[in-house]
């Protein structure tokens, strides 16, 4: 996909399709006014029909206007324009290129940065954050997976002719800005879709080995540093609760450092945390047959972290980032662990395994002992820990907990500005009786009430040591039904927090 800022007046514009929005009650935006213009009213007619009433997200396609150097002109519904929200916004870009999906056209022209966006707080957003967002919704409504099929559908979707060039049109004083905007949308744009690719992979494919490789060559293709600790590593350091995970299988683990460090060399990193649980059965606590074939989608926070750190190394981002992702899979042999089992893990404290399923918790509290000896600024560990996340929240909003409420603020904004949101949810000490264990200093789990919370409450006691916020992702990292697949989110959460952070 190829992107550029283009400044001029809409009717001059040559492409295979022009794009301009229209509100409802009839209001055009500037574009749409100029081509309403130079087209005999063209635009108003179609209005006054009632073919195009404004709607959020509607769309019409015209051929060939009259005035227009563009083949096509798409009408796309904006809604109220005195109450046009960021989300409204992004949803009527999404619409607009869901729309030419298809048509022929390849070269697309988007005059929609013209429209007046409000945030949650009714201020106008800028056209940075416009222009980032346009080539972020491309890329992600653009984003296919098909690397797997065969020939013959390689060969038919070679005919297809899909979007392959976007104009992203602005007025001239406002290039510069828009030029930044581009530069952060691609790169993000490019990281969700590392994050989705490695999601969509089949386990068979996508092993911790394989992870491995991938973080190995973001570091050769960024000048980055990475570090593979194999299990004779994590055995040294004492990582018992990681390899009692990983046992049970006969892929080896892996444990991923993947280190940004382009910034101040006086400044503690951000350091990311990714659940890489590249398959879950469940272990020995198997989990039920039905949509078991999801839990490829178990090492989405590792996705995550390598898919922030492209997207920061692609804006060549003048930070201190450091990606850390305890990789394996959780399988059923004779070697696995079992329910009443207690691993000691590398903080020292002992664990009892009560259900063999609730392993990412386990991996993860290693990882966050591991993170102490970089004396980080701040630790965000992101994971699909519990379907107890999607009781509580849905498919909509990640969960989020913290020590410390000022990060907690600072994620959740970056959440809502970058559209990628998040809640936060309790992290009381009232909760960790739950995880009272006769035998050990605490239990992997407790019990069903509030189960997102205790997972939660759980990895607290690995980080004491440091600011830390936990993201479950469990019910926004993908999807089921007819769009299965990875969301990449919270990569533009995430990058959003690392920009805000170096602004």
């Amino acid at each position: 996909m190829k992107f550029s800022i283009k400044t001029g007046s809409a009717d001059k514009l040559s492409s295979d399709c022009l794009v301009v929005g229209v509100y409802e009650e009839g209001g055009l935006t500037a574009s749409a006014q100029q081509l309403d213009q130079v087209s005999n009213g063209k635009i108003a007619k179609v209005i006054a029909h009632g073919d195009m009433q404004g709607k959020l997200a509607s769309t019409l396609l015209l051929h060939e206007v009259h005035g227009s150097q563009a083949h096509r002109v798409l009408l796309v519904g904006l809604g109220k324009q005195d109450s046009l929200t960021d989300a409204q916004w992004r949803k009527a870009v999404v619409a607009a290129v869901k729309a030419l999906s298809g048509t022929g056209a390849q070269h697309i022209s988007l005059c929609l940065s013209e429209a007046d966006v409000k945030d949650a707080a009714q201020q106008s957003r800028s056209v940075t954050w416009k222009v980032a967002m346009m080539a972020e919704s491309v890329g992600d409504v653009s984003y296919r997976f098909d690397v797997m099929k065969g020939k013959q559908h390689q060969e038919k979707n070679q005919d297809k002719k899909q979007i392959n060039q976007v104009d992203i049109v602005v007025s001239a004083d406002q290039q510069a800005h828009a030029e930044k905007g581009l530069k952060q949308g691609e790169a993000l744009a490019k990281g969700i879709a590392l994050t989705k690719d490695l999601g969509n992979l089949p386990p068979n494919v996508c092993t911790p080995t394989y992870l491995a490789e991938q973080a190995l060559a973001l570091a050769k293709q960024y000048g980055l540093q990475a570090e593979i600790l194999e299990k004779a590593d994590a055995e040294k350091l004492g990582m018992g609760s990681f390899l009692g995970v990983a046992q049970g299988s006969i892929q080896p683990p892996k444990f991923i450092v993947l280190k940004h460090l382009k910034g101040d060399a006086k400044r503690k990193p951000i350091v990311l945390v990714g659940k890489g649980i590249t398959f879950d059965t469940g272990g020995i606590s198997i989990k039920p047959g039905a949509d078991m074939d999801e839990m490829k989608y178990d090492m989405c926070g590792a996705a995550s972290v390598l898919g922030t750190i492209k997207a920061i190394a692609e804006m060549d981002l003048a930070a201190n980032v450091i990606g850390v992702v305890p990789a394996c899979e959780n399988m059923p042999d004779g070697n696995a662990i079992r329910p009443g089992d207690i691993l000691t893990s590398m903080s020292g404290q002992t664990i009892e395994v009560l259900n063999t399923d609730a392993e990412g918790r386990l991996i993860l509290c290693d990882a966050l002992t591991y993170v102490e000896r970089f004396e980080p600024e701040a630790v965000i560990d992101i994971a699909t820990l519990t379907g107890a996340c999607v009781i509580a929240l849905g498919f909509h909003a990640s969960g989020l907990y913290s020590n410390r409420d000022e990060l907690a603020q600072e994620v959740l904004q970056a959440g809502t500005r970058s559209l990628d949101r998040a809640w936060h949810m309790p992290l009381w000490d009232d909760y960790q009786s739950q995880l009272d264990s006769n035998f050990a200093d605490m239990a992997n789990i407790g019990g069903r009430p509030g189960g997102s919370i205790t997972a939660a409450c759980f990895l607290a006691r690995y980080t004491k040591a440091y600011p830390w916020a936990h993201l479950d992702v469990a019910g926004t990292a993908s999807k089921s039904g007819k769009e299965k697949g990875a969301t990449g989110r919270p990569v533009p959460l995430l990058t959003e927090f690392i920009l805000n952070r170096y602004a």
